[in-house]
Order: structure tokens, then C-alpha cells, then sequence
């Protein structure tokens, strides 16, 4: 995800949706895929996967509750920011390779 993109979301572009909620499944395959591959090394799943907890976890360092809008936008921030820092610390030419297959339907 670029930063484009993000900015197009917020800013509630129905193709920018759209294109997000096309690519979806995919981004999931990707990051599963990943994630399951021995040739990328530890630090980047756990980048992920903490990134995961933090958004799933209730506990947070912005409370949910009380600062409804902002307590949510931190957890989607850390999510966020995990995914794109997953995706650059992995093998380049491993991350090409399970999109190559993945665009095959492989």
C-alpha cells in the first residue's frame, strides 16, 4: 500500500475502495503465503504478527473507548505499518515470485 492509495481511501474514493476490496484476498494470500515460507527469516513475522496482536489485543496504549475515533485509528495505524514493514523486510525476489503465482491462480 502506497501512501496514495491510503489518501485516496480516506478521502472516500469509490474506486480507491473499490480497487482495496478487489485486492483484498489477495493481499491476505500474499501475507499467509509469506508468512509460511521458510526463506524469509524470522524478524520480519514477527514484525507481522505483533502488528496483528496489537490490533486484535484490547489492550492499547490509546484506549478504545473512551477516545472512540482516536483509540481505533493507533490500532489501524500499528496494522498498518507491520503489513508494510513485513512485506519490505522480506526476500524481494520471494515476495515477486508469490505474487507472480498468485497472479497465475497458482
Amino acid at each position: 500500500m502506497n501512501v496514495r492509495f491510503v489518501r485516496d481511501l480516506w478521502a472516500r474514493d469509490p474506486a480507491a475502495t473499490l480497487r482495496f476490496a478487489v485486492h483484498l484476498p489477495n493481499l491476505v494470500r500474499l501475507y499467509w503465503r509469506l508468512l509460511r515460507d521458510p526463506r524469509v527469516s524470522w524478524l520480519p513475522k514477527v514484525v507481522l504478527i505483533a502488528g496483528v496482536l496489537y490490533f486484535v489485543v484490547p489492550l492499547d496504549l490509546l484506549p478504545d473507548f473512551p477516545l472512540v475515533g482516536l483509540g481505533w485509528l493507533d490500532d489501524l495505524a500499528v496494522l498498518i505499518a507491520a503489513t508494510q514493514m513485513f512485506i519490505r523486510l522480506c526476500p524481494r525476489r520471494v515476495v515477486q515470485e508469490h505474487v507472480r503465482l498468485i497472479d497465475e491462480g497458482g
